[in-house]
């Protein structure tokens, strides 16, 4: 069995999702060479849960990354840099955002302005001609592989169903405007990369994690985060240029945009 990828990089791995990514990489019969977990505070008390898992899996390397700090963007991509020389990096999973609840009634301008100013940053980072492009097409380069895979060159927003406009589901259940509306840009950045992207060997998706039991998802949810996360790590491993653009659950369902 092959390892999903030889390099993976996590945003946002302090807890729920994104810890469980990192911790079921880390444990997996062939983990990846290098896991990059980053989160704002890595050394601080929000990232000791990093640190003891670091501490377990030399493949493990915490960086410090702010998806809103221009500077910290630059330092993460640095230090990944720097541990894969000229390798480059073969999997991005961006799981970095927060979940704003807000009614049509109480909606206001500093609420939408703030789940864009969170939510940008990250998903667009392949876009700009900076950064971790670079990083994903070194790897590129050096797999000598054919067509897209991830365990050649990818990146994966984790996104939600809930931002589905052929779906628009439980509006009056989850009248979350700002998550829903910077989730739904998410989206189409992902598939805007997927277009520019595919002549670069690049394969770019979009996973939907299933209503998930975390500190976003609440108690009252049917998946665990250990089940979603078993199932977004076996996805990745299908797909292909195929399937590079696609908005697809954890199991592996395609959903409507």
């Amino acid at each position: 069995m092959a390892a999903l990828a030889r390099s993976v990089l996590v945003i946002g791995s302090n807890q729920g999702i994104g810890l469980e990514l990192v911790r079921q990489l880390a444990a997996s019969p062939c983990p990846p060479q290098h896991i990059f977990a980053t989160c704002r505070d890595p050394k601080g008390l929000r990232g000791k849960a990093l640190q003891e898992l670091a501490a377990q899996h030399p493949s493990i390397k915490l960086v410090q990354l702010d998806t809103v700090n221009l500077p910290s963007i630059r330092g993460a991509v640095r230090a990944v840099g720097s541990h894969l020389k000229d390798q480059g990096l073969n999997l991005l999973i961006n799981n970095a955002g927060v979940s704003l609840h807000a009614t049509l009634r109480s909606l206001d301008s500093q609420k939408m302005l703030s789940a864009f100013a969170d939510r940008q940053p990250s998903p667009t980072l392949l876009s700009l001609p900076q950064k971790f492009l670079l990083l994903l097409e070194k790897a590129v380069k050096g797999t000598g592989k054919e067509g897209l895979s991830c365990s050649k060159a990818a990146a994966i927003n984790v996104s939600t169903k809930l931002v589905s406009i052929g779906l628009c589901l439980r509006v009056p259940q989850a009248p979350m405007y700002p998550y829903r509306a910077s989730k739904a840009a998410q989206n189409m950045v992902t598939r805007c990369m997927a277009a520019e992207l595919q002549d670069k060997g690049i394969l770019c998706t979009a996973i939907h994690p299933g209503w998930v039991k975390t500190d976003t998802g609440t108690e009252k949810v049917p998946v665990m985060v250990e089940h979603s996360v078993r199932g977004i790590l076996t996805v990745p491993a299908s797909l292909s240029q195929d399937t590079s653009g696609a908005f697809l659950d954890w199991e592996g369902n395609s959903l409507p945009w």
